[in-house]
Parts: structure tokens; sequence; C-alpha cells
């Protein structure tokens, strides 16, 4: 079950909906656990156990650093050395707090990167000829084990700084961690954001209803008139990367960014729009990211609840160590302001995108991926100075219309470069594809109909076109602050039905589905 399948959109969600409704205000919390279970079982089965076991550690964890903070007041007032005795509780809490955090990121580097490891590291116990090599295990994963891992981590680490109060309700908890709409692929959620609206037990309301429901439709749209009708070049091509040549591949890692943009974006619309029903706001993923204007702000816009989450619990404590506060001090007293920047951010921005990588997926691609955009960044901060004194130069305005359309128009190449090592099945296989566009591209490709050959027709790329002159149309009112939404909700009731009828009526007719179509399951549920 899938948040785009006819079992999940006609059975479950009306089923939780009307369950939810007819249930006292106290016990609504309890359904929607209840269906969370229920919804990850229909995926994972018995793989439950894992969510179960994060859940309760980070309960019972939390409770002991509450605990000990607690114990620790009690104690200061009769002590005659308070400063020993509290630097006695600061490393006890910080002991607890790694306990906490080493037992997710162990089931999770278990679970998902013992092959990948284990197999690397017995490459090269090979090549050194070692007699003895790693038993390699492959372990079946628990869906959403990459999203729900760090929001256990992010409570852990808010409950040490005291951001939140460690929660001593399990069943709120629990809710926090296994929400069905969240649980596949995210948003990443903080339990600041969610928790109190998820145990609150709202009534439905009507224009809740309403704008769920619009939001569900226009990621059906995206993920099933978009990103599945795509689905069938982007795998011809890229399963077979020795196969075509540059223009080709071009053509597949562009089609390939928006199919990924499509499919993840529209996943997190119908997770946003399932959630809005319930009267429970969770994040936005997205902020029109292909309007950015370099890679540094394109993952501003772009799995927005990942960024912000590297930012704060990894860059952010890399930051403040005492190591890299001093590297700070002595370049700074070295090579002036600029690179006393640059250098020790630099560690901390290395720590944020090797995680970024390694956290998609278990292949090089994956942290060449990561290491892609840390170069790249560290490049463009390094250079800044300059660019800003060559734009004076030449009398630039880097705040007019036609400096921002350039510097879009820039870092769109750079996005889709990221992409195509992203979907290569390896990296070797990227880097024959990135070759190809150099050492294999005719032009002659782009006309002599080799594109049609590819799993799509010229009414599907049509199609294609279509729906992304309307999310970019989309993407423009948003970017200037227009809600479609309420405008819509400003209608007469017969026009606004009509268009819900409309779009209804519009996945259905020009959705990639039945014969002739590669199903793809959402992208970002593999990760």
């Amino acid at each position: 079950m899938t948040y785009n399948s006819l079992l999940y959109l006609l059975v479950f969600l009306p089923a939780v909906l009307l369950f939810y409704q007819l249930v006292p205000a106290r016990h609504r919390p309890k359904v929607l656990l209840i269906a969370s279970y229920i919804f990850f079982c229909s995926i994972s089965g018995k793989l439950l156990v894992y969510l179960l076991l994060s859940t309760l550690s980070i309960h019972y964890i939390g409770l002991w650093l509450s605990y000990s903070r607690k114990d620790y007041l009690v104690k200061e007032q009769a002590a005659d050395d308070k400063k020993a005795l509290k630097a006695v509780y600061a490393r006890k809490n910080r002991g607890i707090l790694w306990f906490g955090i080493g037992m997710q990121l162990g089931m999770l580097l278990v679970l998902k990167y013992a092959d990948f490891f284990g197999g690397n590291i017995n490459e090269l116990l090979k090549l050194l000829s070692s007699p003895v090599l790693l038993p390699e295990f492959k372990f079946a994963l628990p869906i959403g084990i990459s999203f729900y891992t760090l929001q256990a981590i992010s409570y852990l680490v808010d409950v040490y700084y005291q951001k939140i109060e460690a929660d001593d309700n399990l069943g709120r908890l629990a809710l926090y961690m296994a929400f069905f709409p969240g649980l596949m692929e995210g948003p990443i959620c903080r339990y600041s954001q969610t928790a109190e609206a998820l145990d609150a037990g709202k009534p439905l309301e009507y224009k809740n209803i309403t704008f769920g429901t619009q939001r569900i439709l226009w990621g059906l749209f995206k993920k099933l008139i978009i990103a599945d009708r795509l689905n069938m070049l982007v795998v011809t091509v890229f399963d077979k990367p020795n196969h075509y040549g540059g223009v080709t591949v071009i053509a597949a890692a562009i089609l390939y960014t928006f199919q990924l943009y499509a499919d993840f974006s529209g996943c997190i619309d119908m997770t946003i729009g399932t959630a809005e029903m319930f009267g429970v706001t969770i994040p936005e993923n997205f902020k029109q990211p292909f309007f950015s204007k370099s890679a540094s702000e394109f993952w501003r816009r772009w799995h927005i609840t990942l960024g912000a989450w590297l930012k704060d619990y990894i860059f952010y404590p890399i930051s403040l160590t005492k190591f890299v506060k001093n590297l700070g001090k002595s370049s700074r007293a070295k090579f002036g302001k600029h690179m006393g920047q640059i250098i020790p951010s630099s560690i901390a921005l290395f720590g944020v995108w090797l995680c970024n990588g390694l956290w998609h997926g278990t292949g090089w691609n994956y942290i060449f991926f990561g290491l892609y955009y840390f170069t790249l960044i560290m490049l463009g901060n390094l250079f800044e100075p300059l660019i800003q004194k060559l734009t004076d130069f030449l009398r630039i305005n880097r705040n007019s219309a036609y400096y921002h359309v350039f510097q879009t128009v820039k870092t769109l190449p750079i996005i889709f470069i990221g992409e195509l090592f992203f979907r290569a099945n390896d990296l070797a296989s990227g880097m024959k594809m990135f070759g190809s566009i150099f050492t294999g591209f005719r032009i002659a490709d782009a006309a002599n109909g080799t594109l049609l050959n590819l799993g799509l027709s010229l009414k599907d790329f049509a199609v294609v076109f279509a729906g992304f002159v309307l999310v970019l149309i989309v993407g423009i009112l948003h970017e200037r602050g227009i809600s479609i939404r309420e405008k819509i909700a400003g209608w007469n009731i017969v026009a606004r039905w009509g268009f819900l009828y409309a779009a209804i009526l519009l996945v259905i007719i020009f959705g990639a589905y039945g014969s002739g179509y590669i199903p793809a399951k959402l992208i970002y549920a593999g990760f």
C-alpha cells in the first residue's frame, strides 16, 4: 500500500477518517497510531519491531536524561563544589545522549549499511591478499528507517539541550515516530512541530478536508502524469549506460531530475494533504527548487527538512567543537577574515555533505553525489569576494532580474549533473554516462527520432511538457506569494466542485498506468 494506490486512496484513508471522527476526541490519537502501524505492516510486516524498538528506546532514554537533570538540581542545593558536580553530570548526560544516538545509528548502520561496508572492506582485504574475509549480511529494510531514525535522534538531542521536555506519554511519542502520512518519504519532522497537534484529536473540518484533498490531487498529478510517465525512458537509458550517446544521456539526466522532483514533491504533497485533513500541519519540503540561483540555494529549497536537520545536528555541533573554533581563530590570524571563515566551515560542511550522500543510499555514487555538492558550495564560498569584485568592475547589478535569470540558468546544469550520478546504478556507470556527453555527443540524435525509441511516444512527451508547464505556472505563483487554494476557496460552490471533479478526471485520463508503462515505486521510499 502506497500513497498513490487505490487501496490507500479509496479504502484505507477514508476508513481512518471515518473512525477518527466517530470516536471521542481522547481516543483519536489511538486511531491514528493503530492506522500508522497497520500502514507500516502492510509494507514491512514484522519489521515493525525495529520501529517499536526505536520508539521505546528514545522514550526511556529521554526520561533517563530528564531524571538525571532533576537529580543534579536536587544535589546541587547541598553540594560544596558545584562546579565539580556540574562537570560530573555533564559527562553523565553526554554519555546517556550518545548511548541513545548510538542505538539509533547502530540499527540504521547494521540494517542499511552492513552489506555496503562489509563488501568494501572485503574488497580491500582481497587486494591485501588477506586469507580472512568478513561475513557479508544483507538485511530487509523497514520502510522509512532513514526518516524515523533522524526524527528519533532529533528528539533525544532536543531533550538533552532542553529545547523540549522528555515526553512521559509513550503513545504520543509513538505517534510522532509513526504517523503514517510521513512514514515513507518524510518530511523529517521535529517533535515540537507535530507531537502536540497529533495528540490534540481535533475534529475533522470541512476546510481541512477540502484543502487536503486538493493537495493530494496535486501530488497525484505530479506523480502519475509526470513522474510515472517519464519512468520508462529513465529506466531504459540508465539501465544500459554504455548504449547511448551524449544527447540521449543529457536528455535522460534532465528528465530524471524532473521525474525525481515530480515523484518526491508529489509524495510530499500527498503527505501534507493527508495530515492537513486531520488538522496537523507538517513542514514543507520543497520551495520551487528550480528557481535557485546557486547550488547552496537549491539545497535550501530541495528536501528542506533534511537540510535543516543536517544543519542543526551536524553542521552546528561540528562548528562549535573546540578544535574547529581554534582552527577558525588561527586561520583568521594567518589568512584573514574570509579564509578564517572558509577553512573551519569546510570541516563542518564536509561532515554535512558526507552524511547527506550516505543517508541517501549505500553506493559510492551517493557519496560522490554528496561530495560533488560539497565541492561546488565550497568553491562558491571561496570565490565569492572575487565574483563580487568582478561584477562591480563590470558594473553588473547583482540584484537585477537579468542577473538572477543568468544565475538560475547556470545552476540548472549543476543540478542535472548531480542527479545523473544520483540515479546511476553505480559510480562507474555514472562516470561512463557523464563521459559519453563529451565523447559520444551526436547532435543528430536530437532530431532523428532516437529519443522516441526509448519507451515514450510523441504524445507522452507532449503530456509531460504540458504537465511541467502547469507545474511551472503554479511555482511562479507560489514564488510570488499567491495561494492558489485560497483563491479557489473564494469561488462559488459550483465552481469549486467543478474544479475538483475536473482535477480528478485529469489524473484518471492522463495518468501513466496500465499496459505500456513500467510501474514506478515512490523513489524516496527506497532511502
